[in-house]
This record gives C-alpha cells, sequence and structure tokens, in this order.
C-alpha cells in the first residue's frame, strides 16, 4: 500500500462522537474561562499551567483576566474530564502541561472552519454546565 494512500486515508477519518458527548464538551469549552486562542494553541503544542495562570494568560489572550493557578488547573481539568484536553505525560509522569485530545480538536477545527471562535455560553449553558461539573460524583466514591 502507497505510505500518502494511507496517511491521507487516516487524516480524513474522523471520530464519530454521541450528540450528547459533543454538546457537554461544546459546553464546557464556552463554559470555560479560558479564550479560543488558547484552545488553538493547544491544537499545535502543549500548553503549561503557568503559561496560562496570572498575569500571563490574560496578557497573552488565553483568558479575560488573570487566573490563579488553582483555577486554571481546575479549569483545565474539568475540561479533561469531559474529554477536551489531556494533561501531557513525560518520563518522569504526569507534567504541567495540556493539549487537545482528538474531540477537543474536532471541535475547534469546526468552530475555525466556521469562522466563528470567539462564541460565548448563555445562562441556561453555564447552569447546565455547573450541575456537570459540581453535581458528578467524586472517582474516590464511586
Amino acid at each position: 500500500m502507497d505510505a500518502n494512500l494511507g496517511a491521507s486515508r487516516s487524516a480524513e477519518t474522523k471520530m464519530q462522537y454521541d450528540g450528547s458527548v459533543l454538546r457537554r464538551a461544546r459546553r464546557a469549552i464556552l463554559c470555560s474561562p479560558f479564550h479560543f486562542k488558547l484552545l488553538a494553541e493547544m491544537r499545535v503544542s502543549s500548553v503549561s499551567v503557568p503559561t496560562i495562570a496570572e498575569n500571563s494568560g490574560a496578557i497573552k489572550g488565553y483568558t479575560q483576566q488573570p487566573l490563579s493557578e488553582v483555577a486554571t488547573e481546575s479549569g483545565l481539568m474539568w475540561l479533561a474530564s469531559v474529554g477536551v484536553l489531556r494533561r501531557e505525560v513525560d518520563g518522569q509522569g504526569l507534567t504541567d502541561s495540556f493539549r487537545l485530545t482528538p474531540l477537543g480538536r474536532q471541535i475547534i477545527e469546526s468552530w475555525q472552519s466556521q469562522g466563528c471562535p470567539d462564541k460565548r455560553a448563555n445562562l441556561v449553558d453555564y447552569v447546565k454546565n455547573a450541575a456537570a461539573r459540581w453535581g458528578r460524583v467524586p472517582d474516590w466514591l464511586g
């Protein structure tokens, strides 16, 4: 088989996600304190928590206002738990960097192609996101 043909086939193949998974992931992104610019950057490389936290993130346009490292980590971990981001791993274990998963990449690429990267959530989205985020049973109880 031609190597180029195999590569183009895999690039064209996208995972099919359930509609509820896509809606929850989109809602989590829209309700997060992070701007589209950060997620677009995570499409091409991993981004560390210190790069996003405090004044650095606001200056780079990743957040609207400075976030503490704890708030930054919490927001990123929520996006990871809904399947949008993954934490980077190196030879020593987990790092403080995150990047997009295939689900996150699919959502961001879709938004980029539509030319609407500055979407925000409405009140109903915020309520649903909060209920999903704060109403779930912790892993250690399950």
